[in-house]
């Protein structure tokens, strides 16, 4: 038997076979778990659709998180497909590019609102609407990174929007809690995906990171699925408003001096 035999997810933010909720998807698979899947614009569609065939899924459905009405329509279709969700993993994060490069001083207006929206609102909105469809004993899961506690050269407005996606989780473990319904974040290390691919200088940083982190490493979407897959199992039925680091140990390291 699986961990997660006869659970229900609903994943998303795949963008490719390379993004961490592709690890993710593929870690609750392996444990069980039925999956459904969202897409945004046809671009989206044409990749995520085959990932998610492969994996036996039936339930693959558009859904712009800044759009309330595609929300509530997406919700209304997991009601009528599954009836209720044992397991939300939220995995959507953007800005636009130019703002992520140089001094976050000049973060624009729009930038700004857009990065929080997209990043950040779109957890509160989808659990919202989502909560009558909870079952006790749910989990959310959303993925966050260290850029929202020290400050990531060029990570910039998506670093802000980090602490207040954080925030967010504290704040909906409190509102859940009461119903057995936990909440949590994966802080994972830099892996090459789609949208880290828009941060200048991500390459170098990549490199850098395995020269510096405990476990001397990279860490890999495989990685990040693993402690997914704990957190999302009845074997973190105690934890909830958690910021768990999946980075190599990266994050317990201040001076680095060279060897």
């Amino acid at each position: 038997m699986g961990l997660l035999d006869g659970k229900k997810a609903l994943i998303l933010g795949v963008a490719n076979d390379h993004s961490i909720a592709w690890g993710i998807a593929q870690a609750l698979h392996a444990e069980g778990a039925t999956l459904g899947f969202t897409y945004v614009g046809e671009t989206l569609e044409r990749r995520v659709r085959p990932l998610a065939t492969s994996l036996g899924s039936q339930f693959i459905e558009p859904c712009d998180v800044q759009d309330d009405a595609a929300i509530e329509a997406l919700m209304a279709k997991v009601r009528e497909v599954y009836g209720s969700l044992d397991i939300i993993v939220h995995a959507i994060g953007f800005a636009k590019k130019e703002e992520l490069n140089g001094a976050y001083l000049n973060t624009t207006r729009e930038g700004f609102r857009i990065a929080l929206d997209i990043s950040v609102y779109s957890l509160t909105a989808v659990v919202k609407a989502a909560q009558d469809l909870l079952n006790p004993g749910a989990s959310i899961l959303t993925l966050t990174y260290h850029g929202s506690t020290q400050v990531a050269q060029n990570y910039n407005v998506m670093g802000v929007a980090k602490a207040a996606l954080e925030a967010s989780v504290r704040y909906l473990a409190n509102d859940l809690g009461p119903r057995n319904i936990r909440v949590n974040a994966i802080s994972a290390g830099p892996i090459r995906t789609l949208a880290a691919s828009g941060i200048s200088g991500f390459r170098s940083m990549h490199k850098q990171f395995a020269e510096v982190a405990p476990l001397r490493r990279n860490v890999t979407i495989e990685d990040v699925g693993k402690s997914a897959l704990y957190l999302c199992s009845d074997l973190a039925s105690a934890m909830t408003g958690e910021i768990m680091y999946v980075d190599a140990g990266f994050h317990n390291i201040s001076v680095v001096v060279p060897e």
